[in-house]
């Protein structure tokens, strides 16, 4: 087993996300999980991501708040204890448009190793 205090979560800076602090929960770690690591995001009002998309999925839950997903001319506000996954080269763009912080869970896998 391996446990990791969420006072010892280091901080990342995610490509094209504004207005967002995110913690390395588990991932990237010798004796963590192998397959992929969870990153908590916290969105400030008016705080958000893309339009991106990366070539594996990605799971988002939203802990508290709500944050709103676009991907194929679709737009969906998920609130808490929402989930979506997005697929590998899905564009998607997320927004707190919410006047409250917004904090989610992201599962995301490792990126294939270049050789």
């Amino acid at each position: 087993m391996h446990v990791k205090r969420f006072d010892d979560a280091e901080p990342y800076e995610a490509p094209n996300h504004h207005g967002v602090v995110g913690l390395r929960l588990q991932g990237f770690e010798s004796s963590g999980p192998q397959n992929q690591w969870i990153g908590l995001s916290q969105f400030l009002p008016g705080g958000g991501a893309g339009p991106d998309s990366t070539p594996f999925e990605k799971v988002y839950v939203v802990l508290e708040g709500e944050m709103t997903v676009m991907a194929d001319g679709t737009e969906t506000v998920l609130k808490k204890y929402d989930s979506c996954t997005i697929a590998p080269d899905e564009v998607r763009t997320i927004e707190n448009r919410s006047n409250h912080t917004s904090t989610m869970l992201v599962v995301i896998p490792y990126p294939p190793e270049v050789n």
